[in-house]
């Protein structure tokens, strides 16, 4: 996603979400994300969570750059990009990431990125911890399915 600062500097973010339970892994937030750091932020993540099977991707350009494809492929990590135009492929990520606009990023003015994130920071507990989700039986996601209590294939949304 992009948006602005209040003085208008632009900043990007980077929402990675696992498939099985709706947990969002993690949201990057800067000026730019090339795919150097994208791939920092998954290194990060894996070591949190666990590596996963799978990344469902957008068609942007950190995800289908060279780096990136060959540290997925060096993880043996497989790279599911949704079609260009189709965003029905990945409707939970849009519906997540419209949720995330209305109630953080159009809902403040931030003067600053660490401010930003220190938001969003706080925004995610609630929305993994405490949050009832209607697709998950009205649970939020980490009692829905706790990351340790995971059985077969593992596919994150990036």
């Amino acid at each position: 996603m992009h948006d602005a600062l209040h003085d208008g500097r632009r900043f990007r973010t980077l929402n990675v979400i696992d498939d099985g339970n709706r947990q969002v892994l993690g949201i990057e937030i800067a000026t730019s994300i090339p795919s150097n750091r994208a791939i920092r932020v998954m290194n990060q993540l894996i070591e949190l969570h666990g590596k996963p099977e799978a990344l469902r991707l957008d068609n942007g350009s950190e995800p289908t750059s060279h780096a990136f494809i060959d540290w997925a492929a060096e993880r043996g990590i497989a790279l599911r990009f949704i079609a260009p135009g189709k965003p029905n492929q990945s409707a939970y990520i849009e519906r997540f990431n419209k949720t995330y606009r209305d109630e953080v990023l159009s809902a403040y003015l931030f003067e600053t990125i660490e401010q930003l994130q220190e938001i969003t920071d706080h925004w995610l507990i609630e929305y993994n911890e405490l949050r009832p989700h209607g697709s998950l039986g009205w649970v939020p996601p980490l009692t829905y399915m706790p990351r340790g209590n995971r059985a077969g294939e593992s596919t994150i949304n990036l």
